[in-house]
């Protein structure tokens, strides 16, 4: 019981984490205007996701526009969005592998053993999700610091870290965790098979009776 109910929670942990990629991938606010040093207040914001930038207005109305074309776009971008999306899709198979390897499914129920790789096997794929996740975040993170940092950036030009790239570095860690739960829970031989020993003879008292 102990072991399915740990199973369970690493799938939903897991499965917050995939839905966390699928919101951080969507998401808009992946680096965002910085007003560091900008004595002057502006009355816009910008936005740069993966898919489009946005603009705010001080009057709550935003503009947004979608890339033109793929092959202008920097490559920190291509990147970022072919590893968050290569994330989701890997997690998606996860979570199939996952469900049928779980303890409290029908799904080959009579080998334990074959049941207990494949919920390894899932785990091992949530974590190489969560990876590449956390690999795409960390990525685009650094460039938006380097520019930061960058004295030749003008001070108009700077981002900052935006919403949704603590929203995608987030759900990896929840995905790494997740498959680790599962991979740590199928590490070893199905529970409850522990090797049978001979009962201890008693001292002084002979197998058989020789005559």
């Amino acid at each position: 019981m102990a072991n399915a109910a740990m199973q369970l929670l690493g799938l939903t942990l897991a499965f917050l984490g995939f839905i966390g990629l699928i919101i951080a991938t969507i998401m808009v606010e992946w680096k965002a205007s910085s007003y560091a040093g900008d004595n002057i207040i502006t009355a816009q914001a910008m936005y740069e996701g993966l898919w489009k930038t946005c603009v705010s207005q001080s009057t709550g109305q935003i503009q947004c526009k979608v890339y033109d074309s793929l092959l202008k776009l920097p490559g920190i971008i291509q990147g970022t969005r072919g590893l968050m999306v290569a994330s989701i899709l890997l997690c998606f198979i996860s979570i199939l592998v996952a469900v049928v390897g779980m303890k409290c499914t029908t799904c080959l129920a009579q080998d334990k053993e074959q049941k207990n790789k494949v919920a390894l096997t899932g785990g091992i794929l949530f974590i190489i999700s969560g990876l590449c996740a956390l690999v795409g975040g960390c990525w685009y993170g650094n460039r938006i610091a380097k520019e930061f940092y960058d004295p030749f950036t003008p001070t108009n030009n700077r981002f900052e870290f935006g919403k949704a790239l603590f929203v995608g570095l987030a759900s990896a860690c929840l995905t790494i965790t997740g498959g680790a739960f599962l991979c740590c829970n199928c590490s070893s031989k199905a529970s409850g098979k522990s090797p049978h020993y001979p009962a201890p003879r008693a001292m002084g008292k002979p197998d058989k009776d020789y005559v």
